[in-house]
């Protein structure tokens, strides 16, 4: 995007100071680049990485992305660990996203070296990067996860949270900020909640994809596997139970994963987990007093791989104590971890 197009979107704010979506739009529209490309006849494929810090919204945005959660959520940073790979259809065009741990910046164990590698690994081979940030804001680890970015891959700026921003005209002169941070093709103000925002987003995204087939099935949505998810929903519910009470190096490890034949459901399937903590008390804090706070999650976890699965699920939980396991790298690959 070149110079005079950001100034238009600050004019076009500070004249206005209109508040609404079609004064939105004028300043999406004054910052997209006029050598952007167009739609043509054909299937389109191609894979979107979704980049950013630590509990910015990137899962929440590829859960919204691909129309149904495949990538677990929770207030603790660092609670997505692998890359995940969402997928939609729409039309001509299949989306391929990939979710990516957000980039850490402290505790160099080797989990989070781990994690860094995973996104490092994510940016470095796709059509288009989605940098997500917060609306009006920028900092210090933002920056770190751009200098990352390779040139000569599209980058849009994702401005996240917009429904934050009270007046959104607000915003302009930190949209100009941000280009002069990076040349992004595009600026894409937005709430990953909105169901408008996202439908804005694929009209986007379409047209930085290359014309080539399709590489999954229409009615795919990940490739990551039912025992993957498995664990990760547990885990999830694992850091909503615990709060800020739990460290975010504990982990789950799927035991057992088995589908049954059942004259009474259509499907069966029997989950054995382990939760992994680093010390003594730490275990307790996940069972509870009674036992409470393990049912819990138990049982939570169990209903939601039910609608998950379309399955009658079994679930049954383990707690251990592995100490000092995320600094251990042996370990941490063990744990399914790259």
């Amino acid at each position: 995007m070149n110079e005079d197009a950001t100034k238009n979107v600050a004019d076009s704010a500070d004249e206005s100071g209109a508040e609404g979506q079609n004064d939105l739009e004028a300043m999406l529209a004054a910052a997209r680049p006029a050598g952007a490309a167009t739609d043509v006849e054909g299937q389109r494929c191609g894979v979107i990485a979704i980049v950013g810090k630590p509990n910015v919204g990137k899962s929440t945005l590829l859960n919204a992305l691909v129309g149904q959660k495949i990538s677990i959520t929770s207030r603790k940073a660092q609670t997505t660990r692998h890359r995940i790979t969402g997928i939609r259809t729409m039309g001509q065009t299949q989306f391929v996203f990939v979710d990516t741990p957000g980039f850490q910046t402290r505790h160099a164990t080797a989990l989070n070296k781990s994690l860094n590698k995973t996104v490092m690994g994510a940016i470095g081979d796709v059509d288009l990067i989605l940098f997500v940030v917060e609306a009006g804001s920028f900092t210090l680890a933002d920056a770190k996860v751009l200098s990352l970015f390779k040139p000569g891959i599209p980058t849009l700026l994702i401005a996240n949270k917009l429904d934050n921003i009270h007046r959104r005209a607000e915003i302009a002169p930190w949209l100009k900020s941000m280009q002069e941070r990076h040349p992004f093709a595009e600026f894409v103000p937005m709430s990953a909640k909105n169901k408008g925002d996202i439908e804005r987003l694929y009209g986007i995204c379409e047209k930085y994809l290359p014309e080539q087939p399709w590489w999954y099935g229409e009615d795919e949505l990940t490739d990551r596997s039912e025992k993957f998810l498995a664990s990760e929903t547990v885990r999830e519910k694992l850091f909503r139970f615990t709060g800020d009470e739990l460290p975010y190096t504990s982990t789950v490890i799927i035991d057992k994963f088995d589908e049954e034949k059942s004259k009474q459901h259509k499907r069966l399937v029997k989950i054995a987990a382990t939760i992994v903590v680093e010390r003594d008390n730490h275990k307790m804090m996940v069972i509870g007093d009674k036992g409470e706070r393990l049912k819990r999650i138990g049982t939570e976890a169990r209903q939601e791989l039910e609608k998950l699965l379309d399955a009658k699920v079994f679930l049954e939980l383990w707690v251990k104590v592995r100490s000092g396991w995320a600094d251990d790298e042996a370990r941490v690959r063990s744990f399914g971890y790259e």
